[in-house]
């Protein structure tokens, strides 16, 4: 008797398993009070799990007194999931979570000098400038700069396309910053309910 495919299950249980053996790029969002030292501690629980953090930006939130640490690795979903449950247990951390590119919306800058010599002599440079919607902030007779900000794909697109011509001299690219796709904050509502249960001890 021929096996139903569409209701044994088996495919799909596999999937789900190849999934999470599956390395992607996740961003751990952390919100955290302004304590020093918790930085050398975030690096640590990625170091003992050999997990290496690809970027990070760290900068004061909308919340009065909370900082925002934004840090991406490549790891498994298991992975992501195991190093934000212990970046959570350290005392001054108020949140984490990790998201993938789909939940998030981002943005990176970067700079690139450029040599001049080789951007007058290859028209090809000042066209894949424009193209990438890349903006001069400098120029002089031994080289130019120019900032690009956007996704990491459209940075890297432009480094790649004038390192092959090779004009770039030197680059330079910042850590991600993003905000969520959800219309609620995360940190907001478990703030909320902190405060809540706060009140309701000191009413009993």
């Amino acid at each position: 008797m021929k096996n139903d495919c569409n209701t044994c299950g088996k495919c799909q249980e596999l999937t789900e398993r190849n999934t999470e053996l599956c390395e992607n790029l996740y961003t751990i969002l952390i919100y955290s009070e302004n304590t020093p030292g918790l930085l050398s501690q975030i690096s640590a629980i990625f170091t003992r799990r050999q997990v290496n953090i690809e970027t990070i930006n760290v900068c004061a939130s909308s919340t009065p007194g909370v900082h925002k640490y934004t840090v991406t690795c490549n790891c498994t979903q298991s992975m992501a999931e195991m190093l934000t449950k212990q970046i959570e247990k350290r005392v001054d951390v108020l949140q984490a979570n990790y998201y993938t590119d789909d939940d998030i919306f981002i943005i990176e800058t970067s700079l690139l000098k450029i040599s001049t010599p080789v951007m007058l002599a290859d028209s090809r440079v000042s066209g894949e400038i424009r193209r990438h919607g890349a903006r001069m902030v400098e120029v002089n007779p031994t080289y130019a700069t120019a900032e690009k900000t956007g996704t990491t794909d459209d940075i890297l697109s432009l480094y790649n396309a004038l390192h092959s011509i090779g004009a770039v001299l030197q680059f330079v690219r910042s850590g991600r910053i993003c905000i969520t796709k959800s219309t609620a904050e995360r940190l907001d509502e478990y703030l909320a309910q902190r405060e809540q249960e706060r009140r309701d001890r000191t009413e009993t």
